[in-house]
């Protein structure tokens, strides 16, 4: 009876009713919606490095490492020398070895050089590959394959002429070496959208007639850089997996206890929980905004309900004077609140899974930030049962004020 008693003057109020569930859907569908931005936020940065077992590196830092041969922030203390990088990769439980050079630069992007191998190895998002959006990987020496961001953001195509800077933010440029674009990857969200990557003989190339990090004043040719043997002396970091992953560890404290030369091997993804630690700062602040989305929407729905106890006092009167006990009242004013947070609350969730399969293909497009849909589960279930849950309670206050209305009080005719 108290069902079909609420139901009837939900229904007697549909404009207001409606606009409260509306409220109450959209602050639902933010809710979940910023949840999953935060988890997918997480989840992407977790992923930014994915099947890589260890970087090596010079003894410094595990997250300063991670954050110069990774993110392309910062820079080496030291390089690794070719000498080492051999014994590395020579030994038997790596598997594949991709040595990084960085420390040039091109219009505030990093450049970095590298062989094909990174192609194949780097893999982002739980294994998910590189891809090229148009061109070719480098072939020529003086080839170079830019991320998504690059491209957008200085309006490169394939074929585009590109000259490197010195060092990072640097005015001083390889100007007698410039380089073409030959390839344009697809966006991933990784710090490989905003590097310029070319071959590792490459960045000997260019410093040829380099010395002590200043020009020698000697301009070799081009033609004469091109038969000369452009093997690297040192490297900045290496991306290594091993054969097996019970070999990793062992293969960890073996680098670092290297004699030869202080280095450092990491694991990136326990180096990347350590960096999210740090930052993750901005994964409260969104959890607290989302929060206060949905409070806000309950205040909104317990002034609904004060604001309609003016014009229900009568109402409530007549259901007193028809035998209704005052808990009646009660309990009908909790139902209706109720009611109102169940429909909003289903119908924030169908809100938010419809945005999600509009917009999922785009967010991954053009932030490299990949939402994943899944079924309702058990999240969905707790936030329509707390929504609820909260509703009721906010509601009681109101309820409570037209449980203590009297009957003479509703009945009194007012002038």
């Amino acid at each position: 009876m108290i069902f079909r008693l609420a139901l009837a003057s939900l229904l007697a109020r549909f404009v207001t009713v409606l606009m409260t569930v509306i409220a109450i859907a959209f602050s639902v569908a933010l809710f979940l919606g910023v949840e999953k931005v935060r988890t997918g936020a997480k989840a992407s940065f977790a992923d930014t490095i994915s099947g890589t077992d260890l970087i090596v590196g010079a003894r410094s830092g595990s997250v300063q490492l991670l954050l110069y041969s990774v993110f392309r922030i910062g820079n080496a203390t030291n390089n690794i020398t070719w000498e080492s990088y051999q014994d590395i990769i020579a030994r038997p439980e790596v598997d594949w070895a991709v040595p990084i050079s960085l420390g040039d630069s091109h219009r505030q992007f990093r450049v970095m050089g590298t062989t094909s191998d990174f192609f194949t190895h780097y893999k982002y998002r739980q294994g998910q590959g590189l891809a090229l959006q148009g061109g070719a990987l480098m072939d020529d020496l003086y080839d170079a394959v830019i991320g998504a961001d690059v491209a957008a953001a200085l309006g490169y195509k394939v074929d585009s002429p590109i000259v490197v800077a010195h060092g990072i933010a640097s005015f001083t440029e390889h100007d007698d070496q410039p380089f073409r674009v030959s390839g344009i990857l697809e966006k991933t969200g990784t710090p490989v959208d905003r590097t310029v990557i070319v071959s590792l003989a490459a960045i000997e190339a260019i410093h040829v007639d380099w010395k002590s990090g200043a020009k020698s004043g000697v301009v070799t040719p081009v033609e004469v850089i091109r038969e000369m043997d452009l093997t690297p002396n040192a490297i900045t970091a290496a991306m290594v997996g091993v054969k097996s992953p019970l070999q990793t560890f062992k293969l960890q404290r073996a680098i670092n206890e290297y004699r030869e030369e202080p280095l450092l091997a990491i694991l990136p993804g326990v180096a990347l929980q350590e960096l999210w630690s740090i930052v993750g700062i901005a994964e409260t602040a969104l959890l607290a905004v989302s929060v206060m989305v949905v409070v806000t929407a309950l205040i909104g729905l317990m002034a609904a309900q004060f604001a309609s106890l003016n014009e229900r006092r009568r109402e409530m009167a007549i259901l007193r004077a028809m035998g209704a006990r005052p808990w009646v009242v009660f309990a009908l004013l909790l139902l209706e609140s109720v009611v109102i947070a169940f429909v909003g609350a289903v119908l924030g969730i169908a809100l938010l899974y419809a945005g999600l399969i509009i917009a999922q293909p785009w967010i991954d497009a053009a932030y490299g930030l990949w939402l994943p849909i899944h079924a309702p589960g058990l999240q969905e279930g707790l936030v329509i049962g707390g929504v609820m849950l909260a509703s009721a309670i906010v509601s009681a206050v109101p309820a409570v004020r037209a449980y203590r209305l009297s009957l003479a009080d509703g009945m009194n005719v007012r002038i």
